[in-house]
């Protein structure tokens, strides 16, 4: 609870401070170059938004991939926040693999172009 309040302070802080909304920058990515059929990584990375409201969900074919892991948000010099998500998979021909991006109730998707 204690923790719950300090990040609720630490958020009207945030809005306080900066004043104004910044729209995320998506970069999608693998860890290895793209083979189809071979073990990789899947990475979104969002960064130079404000306020901090913001989820991110990897997607295959439009479902949520289990078992993604999230960094600790953190944030950049003028208050604007990164986060990176990422999962491993396999990618296979005709899967389409798309970062979703909710910050402030507006949703983006941004899909990942395997260069194969």
């Amino acid at each position: 609870m204690k923790a719950l309040i300090s990040f609720a302070l630490f958020c009207v802080i945030c809005v306080t401070v900066q004043g104004k909304v910044s729209s995320p920058k998506v970069q999608v990515y693998t860890h290895f170059p793209g083979e189809y059929g071979k073990p990789n990584t899947l990475i979104c990375h969002v960064s130079a938004f404000h306020p901090p409201d913001i989820n991110i969900d990897l997607l295959k074919d439009g479902k949520v991939i289990p078992d993604a892991q999230q960094t600790d948000l953190a944030f950049e010099k003028g208050w604007q926040f990164h986060l990176t998500k990422s999962v491993s998979f396999t990618p296979q021909k005709g899967e389409a693999y798309t970062c979703k991006v909710r910050h402030m109730d507006k949703d983006n998707s941004y899909q990942w172009e395997p260069n194969m």
